[in-house]
């Protein structure tokens, strides 16, 4: 796992920490698949209302900051929250 990989780790946990009401049980776990990173994202299961927000716009707000980041490493990468 290269440097600007685990950036994109710590980009995503920065941005969802603040968000939830446990912060400990944040886990993200990286996967690549070729040309592209897939970071699966897991909160404890009262905090999932708070990460995907009112009709999934605060998930895809998180997913547009990391995909953003990525572009401009030139990489590809989906974040899956499970």
């Amino acid at each position: 796992m290269s440097r600007e990989d685990t950036a994109l780790k710590d980009l995503l946990m920065t941005v969802v920490r603040p968000l939830v009401s446990d912060p400990a049980s944040v886990t993200i776990n990286q996967v690549d698949q070729g040309h592209t990173i897939v970071l699966e994202l897991k909160v404890a299961p009262d905090d999932m209302g708070k990460i995907i927000g009112k009709q999934g716009r605060r998930a895809q707000a998180i997913r547009a900051i990391v995909k953003a980041r990525a572009t401009r490493q030139g990489k590809r990468v989906v974040v899956d929250i499970i």
